[in-house]
This record gives structure tokens, sequence and C-alpha cells, in this order.
């Protein structure tokens, strides 16, 4: 049954706009027909937390890991969002400090002024400084929708006229918006952010079962979840449903850059060199999924299933494909061929498939036999 927004599940499924993200109903469809209610489904490259959402709404439990930030707070968040009435409170305290960072929002770059207003940059800043978004649920919940709403289309967003789900490079946006002659909009933030609350929260908060989701580089998590389950703490999944990076297409800290700021980066496009980066390096990404592979059948129950969606350009599909036979080489192969109906991130950020490569994605099945 396909999700709808006539229930809470549905309103918050969707919430994070996020490059190479599962559709819901097909991540539904994975979690129904290789779990049963009570197992456990572990995601290693979680982005927004759709596969981990999904099991986790769906009766079973989930473990998602994610290095960006921003993937992690609306995994974390739609897992366990806070009280309306708590959110509410809380922009309302983040309005009434946000008058101490007047000097420092009129000294921002260039870029800050021409996509946001003064008391609009005021007031993301009083978040930037007050939100702690790491260990507290509430101010988690507020920077995730404030991430969702921080750039889009003019008069649905905070910002001037921008993309919602790719931060445009600074360059390129002021020259636009002076080209279209575009200010930002004086908006209220809060009674803005206030506002969007009512339909997220009209039908309630979703009921998830015990998951957990985890920031930070997923060879160093595999192996503490290893730790658990020796231990006794933690039990091993039965299903590994997840999508890795694709191989130089695009760059998470680059595409994400403005939400990154918000959360505490530099206000700039320029990478910090903590991963998320474009994965252009052959070895490097062919050591990425092999490492992360290699330490998640450690987790797995032996009968578990394998359910990997890749890219069908040559090579990260060969590459993909040949590690998954080397870690499990007892399990049954079946490829699905995923053509894509509209444009993808690939299309959009990678190289354009050459007439010899299909269009699209395949999913990689591997199954106890």
């Amino acid at each position: 049954m396909a999700r709808t927004y006539q229930d809470a599940t549905g309103r918050w499924a969707g919430v994070g706009p996020y490059y190479a993200m599962f559709p819901v109903t097909f991540a539904d469809y994975v979690v129904r027909r290789y779990t049963h209610p009570g197992e456990i489904v572990l995601d290693p490259f979680a982005g927004r937390g759709t596969a981990v959402f999904s099991a986790a709404t769906l009766n079973r439990s989930a473990i998602g890991i994610e290095i960006n930030p921003v993937g992690y707070v609306y995994a974390k968040t739609k897992l366990s969002p806070a009280k309306q009435e708590e959110v509410e409170c809380r922009i309302d305290e983040l309005g009434g400090h946000a008058d101490q960072f007047k000097d420092e929002a009129a000294h921002m770059p260039h870029f800050f002024h021409r996509c946001y207003s003064h008391r609009v940059r005021r007031f993301l800043l009083a978040a930037r400084s007050n939100l702690n978004w790491r260990r507290d649920r509430v101010d988690r919940t507020v920077m995730a929708l404030l991430l969702v709403y921080l750039h889009g289309k003019s008069g649905e967003a905070l910002s001037n006229q921008m993309r919602q789900t790719k931060s445009m490079s600074p360059q390129y946006a002021v020259r636009w918006w002076d080209e279209h002659d575009l200010d930002p909009p004086d908006i209220d933030p809060v009674a803005f952010i206030k506002s969007r609350l009512v339909w997220r929260y009209a039908k309630g908060i979703p009921e998830a079962s015990n998951s957990r989701m985890y920031l930070g580089n997923s060879i160093a998590i595999l192996g503490r979840l290893r730790q658990l389950i020796a231990k006794g703490k933690l039990s091993k999944a039965n299903l590994l449903f997840t999508s890795p990076p694709y191989h130089a297409v695009t760059n998470y800290h680059y595409d994400q850059w403005i939400r990154l700021w918000l959360l505490g980066g530099p206000p700039n496009a320029l990478s910090n060199g903590k991963g998320g980066g474009k994965f252009g390096s052959r070895e490097g990404y062919r050591q990425l999924l092999e490492n992360v592979f290699i330490r998640a059948a450690r987790v797995l129950e032996d009968d578990a299933t394998v359910y990997v969606r890749t890219d069908s350009r040559q090579f990260t599909y060969r590459t993909t494909l040949a590690i998954l036979r080397d870690v499990f080489p007892d399990k049954h192969l079946t490829k699905v061929h995923r053509p894509m109906l509209k444009p993808s991130q690939t299309a959009l950020f990678g190289k354009a498939n050459t007439p010899s490569e299909k269009n699209g994605e395949v999913d990689l099945i591997l199954m106890a036999q």
C-alpha cells in the first residue's frame, strides 16, 4: 500500500530535499518483500534515511549510518520528531535571540545579503549559534525544518529564488539574481517557519519502532556495531538495504554547502575535506565500497538479504558488482535494471551516458541459496 499524506508517516516520510534518495514506495516494497516484522534493516549509506524510516514505520528495527550531517538531521528527526508545541516554543526563543546578531548579520559575505533579508539573516545566525542539533531532539527538529526551507522558490522558502535540493555556487547565484533583478523576500522567519508546522503536524508524528541513526564514517561505526553484537547488546541485521554514492557524480558538500553552513560549517562552498566529496578517485571509491561491505557483512545474519541500488554506468556498476560478489560469494545474485523515467542525479551532475551504457540504475539482490 502506497504512502499518502493522510497520516503522520506519509507527512514525515518526505522530510528533507536530498539527491539520490530512494522513492518512499520503493523502500516500503523492499522492506516488506525481504523482511518480517521485528527484523532489522541496515543502511550504511543512509542519506536522508528513507530506508531507515520505512523499516521503522513498518514495525521493523533499523540501523542507519550517514556521514553528511544534513542527511543525518533529516533522518534522525523523521524517526523521532519533537512535539509541535515544543518546536514552536523553541522557534519563538530563537526569534528572541535574533537581535543579538545584528552586527554579525550586517557583516556576512555578499552572497548572504543577496540571498536573505536582514531579519532572516539574524534569525539564521541565532539558530546556527543556539541549536544543539546533535543531542537535543527539539533543537534537531527545529533544525531539520529550517534546513528544508533554507532555500527554494521565492515565497516558499526563506531565501531569494533558488533550487531547493541543490545549493548553488555563491558567484552563480548572485549573478543570476542581479540579471533578473531579484531581491530576497522580506519575511518574518518566525511566522514563516511556524506556519509550515501546521500541515506537517496536522496528523501527528509517526510511530517508529526501536531504531538507531548514527552520524559518521560507516567503516568505524560498523566496527562499533560488531562490538555491540559480540556483547549481546544488539542483534544482527536481516536485510542490508542501501545505495552507495556513485563514482564521480555529485559532491555532497558542494551541493549542500548552505545547509552545512547553518549546521556550523564555513560560509562558502569549499569542501572541508572530511568526506562527502565527489568520490573521483577510482581506487579510493573501490576501497570505500570494499571496506564498508566487508564490515557490513560481519553484522548480518548468515541468511540475510543484500539489496543494493547502484548506477548503471560501467565503472560504478562493475566495481559494486565485483565487490558484492567477493564479499558475499555464497549468495545467489539477481540483477534488475531500473531505467530512469525522469532526469536523475547522474544525468544532471555526472558524465552523460555513452551509447554503450544503459540509462538508469541497477538493483543487485543477493540472497541465501
